[in-house]
């Protein structure tokens, strides 16, 4: 309900409010039968354009999109329509733990390519934040001084000498 009032008849078609995006994040499939409707980013573009507007967009989360044939269309896609809401980083790894959703690893510990996503998401023309979104117990044990350091290094090595711009704030 609370999308239903953001898009409500009060604002023009397609738009919410000034501060608002609603950022569409599709899931990888082997979340499609308890946690997602969305599947690819393909899909949440299209629902973002059904809706309209500028408001309306789609994460590029890595561990979610990496494997999708079309995700090089679909990046490019996002960007030409200004519909990149953000670009989250974390790496896919097997075996997967029985948890899957604290599945998410570190960049550079899997098999994602981030040499390739990310430059896709910079000849998209994005420049927002980059997020490292991981949730991993093995990465929770270690203190915080050692989980944010190990971070660092990681996204830097394997995706912050990829983005088009790069500094850690």
């Amino acid at each position: 309900m609370k999308q239903k009032r953001l898009l409500s008849t009060d604002n023009p078609p397609g738009q919410v409010h000034k501060w608002a995006t609603l950022a569409l994040e599709p899931l990888h499939p082997m979340y499609a039968s308890d946690r997602a409707v969305l599947s690819t980013l393909g899909q949440a573009l299209d629902i973002a354009d059904r809706v309209g507007g500028p408001a309306v967009g789609a994460v590029v989360d890595a561990f979610h999109v990496w494997w999708d044939p079309d995700v090089a269309a679909q990046v490019e896609r996002a960007g030409r329509d200004g519909r990149i809401a953000s670009y989250q980083v974390c790496d896919w790894k097997t075996p997967l733990p029985a948890d899957v959703l604290l599945s998410r690893h570190l960049p550079g510990d899997g098999v994602v390519d981030f040499a390739h996503l990310t430059a896709l998401v910079n000849d998209a023309g994005y420049q927002g934040d980059v997020e490292v979104e991981v949730f991993n117990a093995d990465l929770w044990a270690k203190s915080y001084d050692d989980a944010v350091a190990e971070m660092v290094t990681k996204f830097g090595a394997s995706v912050g000498v990829h983005l088009a711009e790069f500094a850690i704030a």
